[in-house]
This record gives C-alpha cells, structure tokens and sequence, in this order.
C-alpha cells in the first residue's frame, strides 16, 4: 500500500521536530582531557616539525649543504707537474708531459661489432676485457691511461658513444735504456719506484691544487663554483750526471758485453776533483717507458746493488801501506819463485814464474804471491783499518737508494791465509762504486772525497788516507801497468796518459771457486794530473779471454779520451796520425 502525499508530509514534519538536545548520546558530557590531548598531539606535532627544520637549517645545515652539493657539485684535481732531472749541463733526463687518458661512461657506451674489434684493436686489449670493464662502475671505467695523442685521435674517430679523454701527467725519459739505472722510473701512480725518481720522490712530486665544478650526467664541466686552490709544481733536481758521458759509457759497456758473451757488466765515471759522478751504466738495460717483461736483473742497479770480490784490484792499496809503515819501498826486491806458493795450507799461484821482482813491478805485473808476501809482514789490524778507511765494508754515502755496505769481516778472525787473500781481492767484496771511489785516493793527494750524484761543481776537501808523496809514486806504478810489460796495454787512451790497475776474480760456485770470471779494470786518468777515475766490470765473459786487461781495459781506454774532451782536459801526450798522406815517404812513422 503506498503512502500518499499527505502521510509523506508528516513524516518529514516530525523529523524535523526531534529535540537534538534531548538526544541521549549527544546530551552526554566528552571528558575534558581528551580535547586537550588532542590539542597536546597538535602542539608536539607542530613542535617536531619546527625542532626538525631548526635543526637542519641551524645545527646541521653545514652536512645538508655538503649532501646538496654532492648531487651537482664535483671536485676536481689539478694534479702538479711533477719535477724534471736534468743533467748537469740542465738537459732533460726526465720530464712530466701531458697526455690524454681514456675513460668511457659504460651506460652510455654504442658500439657495434666492427667498432668494439676496432676499438679493442687500438687499446690492445681482448674483447672479454673490454666487456668487463663496461660491467663494473655504470658511471666510470678506465680503458687506457697515459697514452699518445695519435692513438687518441684514432680511438676518437671511431665515433663511439659514450667514449671521452681527459689529461694527465706521463714520465718521458729522454735518454731511455742508457740513463735508466741512474734516473729510475715512476710507477702508475706517477710516484717514483727506482733511482733518483725514488729518492727524491718527496721533493719532485709537488702538491696537487683543486677547483669545485658543476657538471652535467656526462661529465662534462657546467660551471665553477668556488676558489681554485693552484697546484704547486714539483722541484727541479740537477745531476752530476753528463748524458754525453753517460751515453758513450753505455753504448762502450754494451758492446764489451756483447763481444764477449758476457752476462753482463757496469761502469762508473767519477770527477776525481769534486766527488761527482759523470756515469754509471749497465748492462742489460731496458727502456723505462716499456717495462712489459722486464726481468728483476735488467731493473737492478749492479753498479750499486751488487758485491764481488774485486781481486787484484786491492793490490795498490797493500803495496801503499806497506810503502808507507816502512816495511818496503817501491824498489824492495821479493822473491816470487816459480809461480807457486805454498802457505797456511794451500798453494798461491801467478800466471807466469817471475822470479826476484820489486814491489812496483809486483804492481805492475799482478803477482799474487809478492803481494802476499808483502801483506804478511803487517798486522792484520793495519790492513783492515787501511780498508775502512778506504769505504770497504761501509754504506757508501751518496744520495742513491739502494747502495750497499759489501763485505769486510773482523780482523780478529781472519787467518793468516786469509789475510794473504784480501791482499789480492779474495774473501772481501764490494760494489763498483766503492771500489771507483776507492780509487779516488790515487787521482787526488793521498785523501778520498766525499761522493755525490748531485751537481756539485766546486773541488772538495776529503779524508787524507796516503802521504801524497807515496801516492805520487803509486800513480808511476799504476802508469807501468799500462805499458809494455804490463797486465793492461789495451788499456791505453789515444791522447792522454792513464794507469790503473786489473782484476780477474773468480767466481765463488758453494764452497770453492768455479771457471767463471769478474773482469776488471780501475783507472785514472791523465796521469800528469788526475782528473777521473774510471772503473770497468764485466761479468762471466766467454769469449775473447778473462782477463781484465783484456776485457775491461778495451772498455776503459775508450771512454778515457771521451771523457776528458767533455770536460774540457787537453791531452798530456802526442797523439800519432792514423791517416797518412799518400804522398808522404816510406820512412813516416805509423
């Protein structure tokens, strides 16, 4: 049944006529402590948020600062030119220049087949390893660092997405294998690993500067924001070291070497005057900026680094002090016999029966029996402190790394056939560079100066070791050596007189001695005036003979006349024409 028009109006009338206030579940009364609870939570809330933006914009607005930065500002390094080595008439051994690096943002990185073996090709490198490089960083991956402009233009036209360069530093080192040993190298860092670039690390490397850049998602420079904080370059560090005299040696060393099928060998060129050294070489070698398979021999500075036993080249030290405490003088006659000795158990031998000689001629002809019977009528004290004055067994001095102290034990424990020994090079050792500084004492008055492989230029004064006098007449004695008659006629200089002094040491093999052989020879030169001392070694040579006269006096007469026209020195005696005028008479004397 439906309600008609009048029953609809009713009901609206008595909804409206409901007394809300009446109501039962309005009319009751809200507990006043939840209003102000809710109030209370309003409050703390607006609270909160109010400590909270005080907090970031007051207390830690610095870090909120750095964290916005971070999403646009970068910082970039201004790495310093590290420092240039310069040889001693300031030409380049060593320089910093700049080169692009190649770098590739991986998730940008577009290339197809021919592209990435091209690609691969330039930078050397396989395809896996390029693939594994773009699944590191998404953002950043090195492809090839430090490499030449040419090979970057290559890469560049290959118009890959995604591939880009920036510059850096690289070490050229002008003067290559030949220098390598004195100057060293930098490893990938840029820091020194070897050489005078390891030794003076802290004074070459310089102090990087910094600016702050905005840059966009490809790394490319927006804006600079900020101060720019300059780099400092590195210090420049001048050798004593003469590339013409460090060349000549080298390539002089390597033909020896190679001639005789030797292992290898090592020179040192000293300026007697001021303690300086002009050359040190060796052989093997390798070229600083290929380093690729280079074995641990090559790298070593054996000029420096290694000991030998240096044989008869102690034997002017022996004969001095002898000359000096009296027991002989240069003309004191001994009996050497037939070439063989017999003492404190075991036989002393020469390579020919000379007989009754005198002390110089002893020198002169090497003869290991006559120095040990010289040696033998000293204390065993007065030899050893003679050898320490001269640096055996002591750290050489020197701003080098690397250099070693050799061997010289105790004088109270050596017996009497080991006494005899280290008069002729046996049961000592040491480096070519102490022995080379040794021989300082000849080309000056008797005393021995202070090395240095920094450009000194001024003559030094030096600990006197010798009377002048006595050393006056051992450089006559050194002079023989070289004439006829002599263990070293090869080592003859055109132009200049020399003297020096030879060695051929066997090599010890466990616990005897076996048939390979050190070459020596250590020298001065000119002898009316000592300027440099030269001192050759070659190691193992297998052909054309052993002897050091024959080997390393070739060696030192070359460089002699080399060196002494760098420097400047004229020569001291006539120099005979090798070219004759056709014209001239048969008489002419050649």
């Amino acid at each position: 049944m439906s309600r008609g028009p009048r029953s609809g109006r009713a009901a609206a009338t008595s909804v409206r006529s409901v007394n809300y206030a009446t109501s039962p579940l309005l009319a009751s009364k809200t507990p006043p402590w939840r209003s102000r609870f809710a109030v209370a939570l309003v409050g703390a809330a607006f609270a909160l948020l109010l400590g909270r933006a005080a907090w970031i914009q007051l207390v830690s607005s610095e870090f909120y600062v750095k964290q916005g930065e971070k999403r646009y500002a970068h910082q970039l390094d201004l790495p310093a030119s590290r420092g240039r080595i310069l040889d001693r008439n300031g030409l380049v051994l060593a320089a910093s220049v700049q080169v692009p690096s190649i770098w590739v943002l991986p998730k940008d990185f577009e290339a197809d087949a021919a592209q990435r073996r091209a690609l691969c090709k330039l930078l050397g490198m396989s395809n896996a390893e390029l693939a594994s490089r773009l699944d590191g960083n998404a953002n950043f991956a090195w492809l090839r660092r430090r490499v030449d402009e040419s090979l970057w233009e290559q890469v560049k036209a290959l118009d890959i997405k995604g591939i880009y360069s920036v510059s850096e530093y690289r070490r050229n080192y002008p003067e290559g294998e030949a220098a390598v040993h004195v100057v060293g190298f930098t490893g990938s860092d840029d820091r020194g690993q070897e050489g005078i670039e390891l030794r003076f690390e802290r004074q070459l490397e310089g102090r990087d500067g910094s600016r702050t850049v905005v840059k966009d998602r490809l790394g490319r420079v927006v804006e600079d924001i900020g101060e720019q904080t300059d780099p400092a370059n590195g210090q420049d560090i001048q050798l004593s070291i003469d590339s013409n005299i460090q060349f000549y040696a080298y390539q002089r060393l390597r033909d020896a070497v190679a001639e005789h099928g030797a292992k290898s060998g090592s020179v040192v060129v000293l300026d007697a005057r001021t303690g300086e050294i002009l050359a040190l070489a060796n052989y093997p070698s390798y070229d600083p900026a290929r380093r690729i398979n280079v074995d641990s021999g090559s790298i070593r500075n054996r000029a420096v680094t290694d000991v030998y036993e240096p044989g008869s080249t102690m034997k002017p030290f022996v004969a001095s002090l002898a000359i000096e405490t009296g027991r002989v003088t240069a003309d004191t006659l001994i009996d050497t016999g037939p070439g063989r000795y017999n003492f404190g158990g075991a036989t002393i031998t020469d390579t020919h029966a000379h007989g009754v000689i005198s002390v110089a001629q002893i020198i002169q002809m090497s003869s290991n029996i006559g120095i040990t019977k010289i040696a033998m009528r000293m204390q065993p004290r007065e030899l050893w402190e003679m050898y320490t004055q001269i640096g055996l067994g002591q750290k050489p001095q020197i701003e080098f790394p690397g250099a070693v102290t050799g061997r010289l034990r105790p004088y109270k424990s050596w017996r009497p056939i080991e006494q005899a020994t280290m008069a002729y090079g046996y049961g000592l050792s040491v480096s070519l560079l102490q022995l080379a500084h040794a021989y300082t004492i000849f080309a000056r008055n008797g005393d021995i100066a202070p090395l240095t492989i920094l450009k000194r230029d001024q003559p030094v004064a030096g600990v006197q070791v010798f009377p002048p006098a006595i050393v006056a007449r051992m450089r006559e004695i050194l002079h023989s050596v070289t004439q006829p008659g002599g263990t070293a006629v090869k080592a003859q200089a055109i132009g200049y007189s020399v003297g020096g002094k030879t060695g051929t040491a066997r090599k010890q093999e466990g616990r005897g001695y076996g048939r390979k052989y050190l070459s020596w020879f250590v020298g001065i030169a000119p002898i009316s005036k000592p300027r440099i001392v030269v001192a050759v070694m070659v190691d193992e040579p297998t052909k054309g003979g052993t002897y050091g006269g024959d080997v390393a006096g070739p060696v030192f007469s070359a460089i002699v006349p080399n060196t002494l026209r760098t420097l400047g020195v004229a020569p001291d005696i006539e120099v005979k024409p090798l070219i004759v005028d056709p014209a001239a008479n048969d008489s002419a004397d050649f």
